[in-house]
This record gives structure tokens, sequence and C-alpha cells, in this order.
């Protein structure tokens, strides 16, 4: 459950916070008043798209912090390794340059990790919801929605990959005689080209090495030369100024003891001195390079240079290339075989997808006929009592009968008024039947969700009357198992609600400030009288606000026993 919303720096809001309740609340206001800036706001500690539009003009940053109460501990936490530690705090941070920042419980979280959590956490319907409804595309994922048919639905396309990946083969072996005399010629020369290269993995580097070691020779046997020369030719040489000062510390440690260690290293010294004039020596003596050893080198790493600028790899890509390119020249070669294999290969799968796409559309089926009697009976306390809603199957219409998303296609049709045969929805419904429809499938949706907080935005729309008051009944009743949040412009709804808030705007220096306040009982009926009234708020008006709050606390009563 959300319980807190705190809003700074966003739009026309400069600084809110907003303690939400469990059951119905409702935001109301008049039009332009800010309304949609909490929904907004709402939106972007969700990890939805933002804009730079979002930040308060002259602010150097929106932040929205938001407050939710969980049951138990979300698997998301483990699953990111963030830890928990009873209250999940969600923060988003907005730049006027369009960069955002998110954190989670203080962690930094990327937009998509924060999205993934605000999935379980908050169902908001708005009027895309509504353009969702009318695009028929739509309707089979809302049909797999609430009919749950993962399982059949992941066994169906475990089999459709798999008839896809054998198609896409058969695809590629599957050319003209000119085509695979082209790809043949370019592929026997490609292996030829290779083999005699004869390339060996690791070769390069030690290619490189020699013939770095062969172009430095001369100074290497100088080099050498000198230090052989330090050590031990002629009279004063390192080996025998060691021997002299090995000599006489010796002579001082044994007057004095504690020079010992001194005259320990100098013998250590001397040993390692003969080492290393022992490998100096017998490098200089195994040096054996010629100019023709060199030319060969070069050309051996020139040749391989220009293989790999041609074919764009290292030497190891270039070897993996050269088996690459023996398989595929031995798949033409025996393509016609592989061909025929393939092609019973597809017709095998082609009928095991069959059954699999079968499987799916009968639990879709049985999911349709639940679904048809729920949203019925939902629409039918919505004030739509002549209401008829109906799921349409019809197959895929292509050369093997099915498609990614099984052999159905969905759409849901429907018939307002006695007397009428169902027709598309888009064609159908007017926009209060549509926020009708909407708030039923929510309705019916929500008991397979686990997610506790919905918001609906502007539900309302194009309802007045009865139907009004029945929305406003509906909402009470979907806010009795989760929290419910809704933006309203009527009277009946704001009624309903549990907590009602107030969002009012006003002018200070030239600048603009919204704000959001919890209404006490006078101030709903003021509020109340508005919706009825609008700026002529009557004792009229206000008695029908009364009559509207008892109406509203009657029913509730009912619902709770």
């Amino acid at each position: 459950m959300l319980s807190e919303l705190h809003i700074e720096n966003i739009a026309v809001i400069e600084h809110a916070d907003i303690l939400f309740d469990k059951g119905l609340n409702v935001l109301g206001g008049e039009t332009g008043a800010g309304k949609s800036i909490v929904i907004d706001s709402i939106n972007a500690v969700l990890g939805n798209r933002t804009s730079r539009e979002l930040v308060r003009k002259g602010a150097s940053s929106g932040l929205v912090t938001a407050a939710f109460n969980l049951d138990a501990e979300l698997p998301w936490f483990s699953e990111n390794d963030i830890p928990y530690d009873g209250e999940l705090i969600l923060q988003r941070k907005i730049t006027p340059d369009g960069k955002s920042s998110s954190r989670v419980c203080g962690v930094p979280v990327t937009a998509s990790q924060l999205r993934e959590l605000a999935s379980q956490l908050v169902d908001i319907h708005g009027q895309n919801d509504g353009l969702r409804l009318l695009d028929e595309k739509s309707h089979l994922g809302f049909l797999d929605s609430f009919g749950e048919t993962g399982e059949p639905f992941r066994a169906y396309q475990t089999e459709y990959e798999k008839f896809t990946s054998i198609r896409r083969e058969l695809k590629e072996l599957s050319m003209n005689d000119e085509e695979k005399q082209r790809l043949s010629d370019a592929l026997h020369f490609r292996v030829e080209e290779l083999e005699r290269a004869n390339l060996k993995e690791g070769e390069y580097e030690s290619v490189t090495a020699r013939r770095d070691l062969l172009r430095n020779s001369e100074k290497l046997r100088e080099s050498l030369d000198s230090a052989l020369g330090f050590l031990h030719d002629g009279e004063e040489n390192a080996e025998n100024f060691l021997q002299n000062a090995q000599y006489f510390a010796d002579r001082a440690a044994r007057l004095v003891p504690d020079l010992e260690i001194a005259a320990k290293s100098l013998n250590d010294a001397s040993f390692l001195l003969s080492d290393a004039a022992e490998t100096l020596s017998d490098f200089r003596a195994s040096i054996d390079f010629s100019p023709e050893e060199y030319d060969l080198l070069e050309n051996r790493v020139s040749q391989i240079d220009r293989l790999s600028r041609k074919y764009s790899r290292d030497e190891e890509g270039l070897i993996a290339l050269l088996e690459e390119s023996r398989k595929k020249l031995e798949e033409i070669e025996y393509s016609e075989d592989r061909i025929a294999r393939l092609k019973r290969d597809l017709k095998i799968q082609k009928e095991t997808c069959k059954k699999a796409a079968e499987e799916l559309t009968k639990a879709r089926r049985t999911a349709a006929s639940v679904l048809e009697k729920r949203i019925i009976k939902e629409l039918r306390e919505l004030n739509m009592p002549s209401v008829r809603f109906m799921v349409e199957f019809t197959s895929v219409e292509n050369t093997v009968g099915f498609g990614p998303d099984g052999a159905d296609v969905v759409r849901f049709l429907m018939s307002a008024n006695a007397g009428e045969d169902p027709g598309r929805i888009s064609r159908i419904a007017s926009g209060g039947e549509l926020s009708r429809i909407m708030l039923a499938l929510k309705n019916v949706f929500a008991e397979h969700d686990p997610v506790q907080t919905m918001i609906f935005d502007e539900i309302d729309t194009g309802v007045s009357g009865i139907a009004a008051q029945r929305v406003a009944e509906k909402l009470y009743n979907v806010s009795q198992n989760r929290q419910v949040m809704c933006v309203t412009h009527l009277p009946q709804i704001a009624a309903m609600a549990d907590t009602q808030y107030l969002v009012s705007k006003s002018e200070s220096s030239g600048r603009t400030f919204t704000k959001v306040t919890v209404l006490d009982m006078e101030g709903r009926k003021q509020e109340i009288a508005r919706l009825f009234g609008g700026d002529y708020i009557t004792d009229v008006t206000l008695a029908a606000a009364s009559e509207q709050l008892a109406a509203a606390e009657q029913f509730k009563k009912k619902a709770k026993e």
C-alpha cells in the first residue's frame, strides 16, 4: 500500500506531502488545479518516462519520494541484492536537462529495475488503457492475463521456436543453382587460402616476439658483451671486486661478530653474481641469428596480418572461420540430403506445433467462457443491464495456420442495448461505456493480481447519473480488498471516498502554487456541493452534498454486512 507521497519542485507543486490511507482515496479539484501532476509524480517515482518540463521552473531539480507498506518482502529485493528492513521507499530525482536518478531504500537502481519493482506495487489505469481496449491486437493479451494461460503458452512457444529454427535453416539451404555455385566457389577459395596459411593458436604472438628479438640482435649482442666485460673481463671487474670485498668483510666479522650478517650477504651476492654471469654467457653463446630467419618471420607476420585485415578477425577468429567455412561448404555439397531431412523434420514439427496450439486454444476458450460471464456480471452492476459481451475466436490466416502467439485471433465484442448484435467495441461503445468496460476488466483481472494499489485517472469520463453511482459503488467494492486511488469530477465518487483530497492552486509573487489538502467532513460537503453547483454553492447544493454523503455511508454499511 502507498502510505506517503512527497513531491518537491514538480511542475506547479513546489512542495507537497500527501498521506494516503487504505480503502478508497479520492482526489478532486478544479480542472487545471494540478490533479494530473500528482498522478504524473506517481508515474515518475514508479520509473515511467519523464520529461524536463516536469521540473518546476527555476528549480535545480525535481524530487518525488514514495513510501510503501508491504505485507511481506518481495522476491525483487533478493534478486537485485538490495536489503529490505520492513519499509519500502522509492525516490526519483529529475534535472532540468531531462536526466534522472532512482533509488530504492537508499540504493541507486536503474529505471528498468524501478519499473520492474513498481509493476508489483501499483497498477495505474489511465486513458491509454482505454485506447488499448479499443485496439483489438491487445485483446489476446487481456484474455491470456485473465486465463493465466502461461503454461500452455510457454509449451507452445517452445515448439514454435523449433519450427521457425528448422524453417530458417531450410530457407538458407534452399537456393538456386547459380547462388549455390557462387557461394561454393567463394567458400572453396576461403578454405584453401586459410589451409595454406596453416595457422596455429598462439603462433602470432610467438612469431612476433621472435621477429622483434632478431630485429634488435646487434644491440642485444653489444649489450651482452658489455655486461659480461664488466662482470669478469680484465683485472678490474665485478667478480674480482666482490671477492676482495668478501675477503675483507670475513676478516672484519672474525673481529666483530655483529658484521657476520654483512659478510654473509656479500657471500650470497657472490653466488648470485656468478649465476647471472653464467646465464648471460650461455645466452650469448646460443645466439645464432640469420637474415634468412628474420625474413621468414617477417613474411609470416605480414601474412597473418593480411588475413586478419581481410576477414576482420584475429588469429583465433581465423582458425574458427576456417572450421565454419568447411562446415558450410560441406552443407552445400550435401545440401540436397540435408534439405530432404529438414523438410521431413519441418512437417513433423508443424504437426507438433498444431497440437500445442490446440491445447493453448482449449485453455483460452475455457478462460473466455468464464471471462464473458464475469464481465457481463460486472457491467450489469455498472448500470448496463442489457449488455452482451463475448470473446470471438478466429484462426490465424497464413500458410501454416499458426504464429508466434498461437493459432488464435481474439477480439472482444459487445452489445450495450437489447436487440442489437454484438459488434466491435471501437464501433459500439460510447466514452462512458468504454470507461465502465475498462473498470469491469480491471476488477476481474485484479482477482489474479497481487498488486495492492490501483490508481484510476479520470475513470469517470463520459459517465453520469445512475451509471456514475454504480461506478462509485464498484470502486468502493474494489477498495475493500486493496487500496484504490481515483481522480474524479463526479460527486457520487467523491462521496464514496474513505479519504478525500482537494487539489487547489493559487498565485503568489507572480508564481503558481498547488497544494493538496485532506478534507474533513465540512470540507467534503463544500467540495461535493461545488461538484453539484460550481461556484454557486447554496443551501440546496450543500443539502444535496449531505444527502450524497449519507447515502454513501449507508451503502458502505450494507457492503460490510
